[in-house]
C-alpha cells in the first residue's frame, strides 16, 4: 500500500509530501483559481454583452414598429391624395367638355342657321 498514491485532491493538503510537494500543489491550486477567475471574467463580459445586445434589439424592434406606423400612415395619406387627384382631373376633364359644347353648339348652330338662310 505504500507505492500506492492518493488521487490529487485540491482541498486536502499533502504533508507526507514535503514542503516541496505542498507548494506545488499551491501553486497547480492558485493557477487553476486564476483560470477559472478569467473564465468568470470572460463569462460576465459575454452576459454583458448579451443584455447589451437584447437592449439595442428591443430599440431596433421599437424603431421597426414605428416605422411601419409611419408606412401606414404615409399609404393612406396617398391614398386620400390620390382621389384628391383624381377628382381634380376629373373636374377639369368636365370643366374642358363643357366650354367646348359652349363653344361648339352655338357655333355650329350659326352655321347651320346661316346655311338654312342662304338657301332659302
Amino acid at each position: 500500500m505504500a507505492g500506492r498514491e492518493e488521487p490529487y485532491d485540491p482541498y486536502i493538503s499533502n504533508n507526507a509530501g514535503g514542503s516541496a510537494g505542498g507548494h506545488n500543489g499551491n501553486q497547480r491550486t492558485a493557477a487553476l483559481q486564476a483560470e477559472i477567475d478569467s473564465t468568470v471574467g470572460i463569462m460576465r463580459d459575454n452576459i454583458n454583452k448579451v443584455s447589451e445586445r437584447g437592449a439595442r434589439l428591443d430599440s431596433l424592434q421599437d424603431k421597426t414598429d414605428n416605422l411601419a406606423v409611419s408606412a401606414q400612415g404615409f399609404r393612406r395619406g396617398a391614398n386620400r391624395m390620390l382621389w384628391k387627384d383624381m377628382k381634380m382631373r376629373m373636374c377639369i376633364i368636365v370643366g374642358i367638355i363643357v366650354l367646348l359644347i359652349v363653344i361648339i353648339v352655338p357655333s355650329a348652330r350659326i352655321d347651320y342657321v346661316l346655311s338654312g338662310r342662304a338657301r332659302g
